[in-house]
């Protein structure tokens, strides 16, 4: 990826104390091309000392958590989280980049959302979410984007949540996301079947015809620029060649399996239909191997810079000038 030249000040939450999120942002940040001055981050206090010199730190949860355990670990991953998020409204932060949370600990804590997707969508008022994972340079191939249209359900639910009206409305959101944020005009999408070879004219299925078919209609009626159902088996190839700027994938793991294996490492996830731009590394807290020296900080960087790609700076302070202390918190977790 290019050098970042962006002004926009970018927010970084450093996820569960116990992971690898601090050691990888932090890493990040100084085999980053970024204008430190520009990057804030959002942790425990104990972690200010290891911040890259020049850059901000918000210290979250002045409270005596036990970080060690899932609940305090959960809650000063989740009060960073409304912290930054509370700072891009007041527009004292235009983008914000969220290291790996731990599900488990989120529960603990008393979030009931599922991961930071549902969260940061009622943290923003915003009607409609989706879930992409980008990797904008993967060596001889084209960008890969995959919509998960589904998410963290039960393959058992997918065939009731795949409905027309979801698939018009999330390749409506891919579609006017990539041209408003990546600036590409008249993107062209790809919807990726549901059954094994697109039901082969229903032998596998009914849901390309039913589901599917009314979809598409609806999607080129609307004048969006969408092609399908594809089959899994080649979708991802030839959005790998080219032929497609992105592919709404019906279910987490079709979309997932597909994109980590072109892409591990490089990969992106980034929120759609949120007034900000967020994005997040594409690996977990990979809690067995932290604190070792072996975590990748790749895909944060990628996180990293893509962010500040896409941001534009917010009213508020000087987009050079990143606070190093003390804004107003948002309501935390209760002890």
């Amino acid at each position: 990826m290019a050098p970042v030249t962006s002004s926009a000040r970018v927010a970084v939450t450093l996820g569960d104390p116990r992971g690898i999120g601090p050691e990888v942002s932090f890493a990040a940040v100084r085999t980053g091309s970024f204008a430190r001055s520009a990057i804030t981050f959002y942790g425990p206090k104990s972690f200010a000392v290891q911040a890259p010199e020049g850059c901000g730190f918000i210290p979250v949860c002045d409270r005596d958590f036990d970080c060690s355990q899932d609940r305090g670990a959960g809650a000063v991953a989740v009060e960073a989280i409304e912290r930054a998020v509370s700072d891009i409204l007041a527009g004292r932060q235009d983008a914000v980049v969220t290291a790996p949370v731990h599900k488990p600990s989120l529960r603990a804590a008393g979030l009931r959302h599922p991961g930071h997707t549902e969260f940061l969508c009622e943290l923003s008022g915003a009607g409609e979410v989706g879930m992409l994972m980008a990797a904008e340079e993967i060596p001889g191939r084209s960008p890969l984007r995959v919509l998960l249209a589904t998410t963290h359900h039960p393959l058992a639910d997918v065939p009731g949540l795949v409905t027309s009206e979801l698939l018009v409305s999330q390749s409506l959101l891919l579609s006017r996301e990539l041209g408003e944020r990546w600036k590409i005009d008249r993107p062209r999408i790809a919807l990726c079947s549901l059954n094994p070879h697109a039901s082969d004219g229903g032998i596998f299925g009914n849901e390309e015809e039913d589901v599917y078919a009314p979809a598409l209609d609806r999607l080129r009626h609307l004048g969006a620029e969408v092609r399908g159902p594809i089959s899994a088996d080649t979708v991802f190839v030839r959005a790998l060649a080219g032929e497609f700027d992105a592919v709404v994938a019906p279910y987490h793991d079709v979309g997932m399996a597909a994109f980590k294996t072109a892409a591990f490492g490089k990969g992106v996830n980034v929120t759609l239909g949120i007034p900000f731009v967020r994005t997040s590394p594409d690996h977990g807290t990979a809690f067995d191997i932290a604190g070792t020296g072996q975590a990748d900080p790749g895909s944060m960087r990628e996180a990293l810079e893509l962010a500040a790609r896409l941001a534009r700076p917010r009213s508020g302070a000087s987009p050079s000038v990143a606070r190093p202390h003390g804004s107003a918190p948002s309501p935390a977790l209760s002890a």
